[in-house]
């Protein structure tokens, strides 16, 4: 039997946050950096996900607590993809990246792991980031450390938001 220790994430299963996570962010700004967010206005915020799919994977996520995009304001989700459009920009500019995945889980039964706030993901992809390592041994390789990302971003973020 193989073993894949994962210590990082120990914060993440014995950190219990008291209602919803997303929610808990909004409401402590002076925590940004700690919670790795990489902007926020009044409508939503952009935060780095701390087990991303790919090196990069942000959210974007409005700071009105719903699981239903229909009881979102127009004007609020508009907003919201406007930011999601400047994030792309952030990610093709200055992470290079290939290509992009957008997606949003609605709901457990689309596989949303934080159901009851909506949020967007938005992934960097590049040509081959789903390898053998990635097919056989379902794992993932990450070329670089979160931390050292959520610099690179945070340091560029204001360059692309025109909202």
């Amino acid at each position: 039997m193989d073993y894949l220790y994962a210590p990082w994430r120990r914060e993440y299963i014995t950190t219990k946050v008291e209602g919803c996570v997303f929610c808990a962010i909004s409401k402590t700004p002076e925590k940004d950096e700690e919670h790795h967010v990489l902007y926020r206005d009044e409508k939503c915020f952009v935060v780095m996900n701390r087990y991303p799919y790919t090196a990069g994977h942000i959210m974007v996520i409005p700071h009105f607590h719903t699981d239903s995009i229909d009881k979102l304001e127009s004007e609020t989700w508009l907003h919201v993809s406007k930011v999601v459009r400047c994030c792309v920009k952030l990610l093709k500019d200055e992470f290079r990246a290939d290509g992009v995945n957008l997606g949003m889980n609605l709901g457990k039964g689309a596989g949303a792991g934080i159901a009851e706030h909506i949020h967007y993901h938005i992934i960097p992809r590049w040509i081959g980031d789903t390898n053998f390592i990635t097919t056989i041994a379902n794992t993932r390789v990450f070329s670089t450390d979160f931390d050292n990302i959520y610099k690179r971003l945070k340091d560029k973020m204001d360059k692309y938001i025109i909202v």
